[in-house]
């Protein structure tokens, strides 16, 4: 129900991969957002998955792709994502697709 209510509001862009049998393997999904201090659109890349036995083979960038193409196309200046400190796989990969961690900031949540 939640994802359907952000779907119905545009409040959020989802992107499937699929197999050459149609079947879902892998999606994103960007979640627009503004910056006060660019003056512009970003959207946060909120999740990205492919399925265990889709790995390896190319999806996760070509869905990061997708994601930035999007992005570029509506005016967006920039995507963001965060993901664990132990999660070195998808950093390898997030970087090797030309994003760049964030050296300066540290995330902070407020539990509610």
């Amino acid at each position: 129900m939640f994802l359907l209510e952000r779907f119905q509001h545009n409040q959020s862009i989802i992107f499937i991969a699929l197999d050459q049998d149609s079947v879902a393997v892998g999606f994103t999904q960007l979640y627009p957002a503004f910056s006060s201090v660019s003056v512009a659109r970003i959207f946060i890349l909120n999740d990205l998955f492919v399925v265990p036995a889709a790995r390896r083979q190319g999806i996760a960038s070509l869905l990061l792709r997708v994601a930035a193409d999007f992005g570029r196309a509506v005016g967006a200046v920039r995507l963001t994502l965060s993901t664990a400190i132990t999660n070195e796989s998808a950093q390898s990969l997030y970087e090797s697709e030309g994003w760049n961690r964030d050296n300066s900031f540290y995330v902070y949540h407020l539990p509610l």
